[in-house]
């Protein structure tokens, strides 16, 4: 006890509190130079290996003199093309009038109906979460652009995306049942930030199927859904 008391006195102690008021002021000042090092050093791995963005574009030759080669990566970390639009599918019925001519409705945007029913829900269900949009990227990856079917699956896409649509807009309207159906998507480009100078054209583009008749197993379907 008094060897130790008397190193303590002398300054000898363990840890930071045995230090002098310089020592402690030094052990800080380079813990901080380590932190920031460290941060710098992820931050430019981080813009090297992200998708190209604004800050990666504005000082793409600062990251690549401090990443290559020492530091060089072969790999992504995120996705190499991040969606920058977003995708609404729509879809309108056609349905026998009183006086026997086809009636068309509005469209319906049902994304949005989802995304009403998700926002603001601490548990979305599945379904409103990813039916509907797995079932377009089905029938899109399974279509070219004149809506050919580009493989045996592309039959089956339609026949998911028909039902799923019968199922949201009904099997019938105003007591007269719905004879047909079209759907279309709406892709609008993401607006850049206000601090960027990229221009992008936000219009919407339309991508309009025909019309598809409903079968009596569509109607089957969805009353069991």
């Amino acid at each position: 006890m008094d060897t130790d008391d008397a190193r303590e006195r002398a300054g000898g102690g363990a840890g930071p509190e045995g230090l002098s008021p310089p020592g402690r002021v030094a052990l800080a000042v380079g813990v901080a130079l380590i932190a920031l090092a460290a941060t710098a050093h992820l931050a430019m791995m981080f813009l090297h290996v992200a998708p190209p963005n604004t800050v990666s574009r504005q000082h793409a030759a600062a990251i690549d003199d401090y990443v290559l080669p020492e530091f060089e990566q072969n790999w992504k970390f995120f996705a190499p093309n991040p969606l920058q639009q977003n995708i609404a599918v729509q879809a309108r019925a056609e349905l026998r009038g009183p006086d026997g001519r086809p009636v068309v409705t509005p469209w319906t945007d049902l994304s949005a109906r989802d995304g009403a029913a998700i926002l603001h829900n601490p548990l979305p269900s599945h379904t409103r979460q990813n039916e509907l949009r797995r079932a377009w990227d089905f029938y899109t990856g399974t279509h070219d652009a004149q809506e050919r079917s580009s493989g045996m699956r592309g039959h089956l896409a339609e026949q998911y995306v028909r039902r799923i649509v019968v199922s949201r807009l009904g099997a019938e309207r105003d007591g007269r049942p719905v004879e047909r159906i079209q759907v279309r998507s709406v892709t609008s480009p993401i607006a850049p930030p206000p601090w960027s100078d990229e221009k992008v054209d936000t219009a919407p583009t339309y991508r309009v199927l025909g019309w598809w008749p409903v079968t009596t197993a569509d109607l089957a379907e969805t009353k069991n859904r």
